[in-house]
């Protein structure tokens, strides 16, 4: 049996139990696909897959059981679908995102607009230790921003205008972490139990809570699995332009110093991430 070895060590090629055959994940920053390409994927399933797909956790599609001898042909296939072969190795895979603005009401920040645009940018380089990067619209994390690599949460401070707070009690029914209370017949926030999630600002029922500084909180080395670690925070950023410059500078910082064999969270310390903080934070801060 004569097997394309080339495309058989592509990130997204997958050697199951039988190694006769091959698990496909495909490419879909975002979890985004058009109807047409969901189209393709079903007729390149029926073609050459065994007749079901697998939604994995990383917002994309796999295709089972292909056989080793097909993957050229899936290859082009696929190509041609809009919806390339993906990455799963040692290199930053699929790139994940909540709804963000464009449906979520919690939303802070356009999540899957900025997840193509990394995409573009970065997707499937090769990297000494694999690198997931998530993006949650809010604080609420739905897709575990602190648990990946490299981490995206949409924030927004929010600030009362003075003198004008009736003390009606709405935004302290709304927030969640017991950060606001009614003093004095005002609300008063307290800044160590908010989270900087925006409730409060949309419940205000007389737009007095309003937001100050609208932000993407950029965390690194968290880590999912057998023993999870929260990524420490990188830096704020109110750009979405300056947070894919800092992604790619982190990315090449990673690929510089880390070690492969070992999981980034592992080796934080020992590729100095304090002095990579400093040296982003005054760089975003001198703009």
């Amino acid at each position: 049996m004569k097997i394309d070895t080339g495309i058989h060590m592509k990130g997204g090629v997958i050697t199951e139990r039988d190694t006769d055959l091959c698990t496909i994940r495909i490419r879909l920053p975002a979890g985004q696909a058009t109807i047409d390409q969901l189209r393709g994927i079903a007729a390149i399933v029926k073609r050459y897959g065994a007749g079901t797909v697998h939604c994995t956790t990383r917002q994309t599609i796999e295709i089972p059981h292909v056989p080793a001898t097909k993957l050229k042909k899936i290859e082009r296939a696929l190509i041609k679908n809009g919806t390339p072969i993906g990455s799963e190795k040692d290199e930053i895979v699929n790139i994940i995102a909540c709804p963000g603005t464009d449906r979520c009401k919690f939303a802070n920040i356009n999540t899957i607009d900025l997840a193509q645009r990394i995409d573009a940018k970065l997707f499937g380089k090769e990297m000494p230790v694999k690198m997931r990067i998530a993006i949650s619209g809010c604080p609420n994390a739905c897709t575990s921003p602190m648990l990946n690599e490299i981490g995206i949460i949409g924030r927004v401070l929010p600030v009362r205008k003075e003198g004008m707070c009736t003390g009606c009690g709405t935004c302290t029914n709304y927030c969640k972490e017991s950060a606001i209370r009614v003093k004095r017949g005002v609300c008063v926030l307290d800044p160590e139990k908010c989270v900087q999630c925006g409730v409060c600002i949309r419940s205000c029922p007389y737009g007095i809570i309003q937001a100050e500084h609208r932000h993407y909180l950029v965390t690194v080395g968290g880590r999912r699995g057998r023993h999870p670690r929260i990524g420490r925070e990188l830096v704020e950023i109110e750009d979405a332009n300056d947070v894919i410059t800092v992604v790619d500078r982190i990315v090449n910082w990673v690929y510089r110093r880390a070690w492969s064999g070992r999981l980034l969270s592992d080796q934080m310390d020992e590729i100095r991430f304090e002095a990579f903080r400093k040296e982003i934070s005054e760089t975003v801060l001198r703009k």
